[in-house]
């Protein structure tokens, strides 16, 4: 079962929110970010700037790692 969709605290350039999808869809990083900058280029920029601050402002942030516990 995933997880819920939360933005990444370990693995972020911006807001960690390619990550936090990368993670949810179980994909690689890297390839998540270029795959969203080739959409985002192809829908002349705006549009994929404008949905990452969005979801940056509702996805809520993943929580802290408490020291000693095993992150899944």
């Amino acid at each position: 079962m995933k997880g819920p969709l939360r933005r990444s605290r370990s693995n972020r350039m911006l807001g960690g929110v390619i990550a936090g999808w990368a993670r949810y869809l179980d994909m690689d990083v890297t390839l998540a970010r270029a795959l969203y900058v080739l959409v985002s280029i192809c829908s002349a920029a705006f549009p994929g700037v404008l949905v990452y601050i969005v979801f940056w402002i509702l996805m809520p942030l993943e929580p802290e790692a408490i020291e000693g516990q095993v992150e899944r």
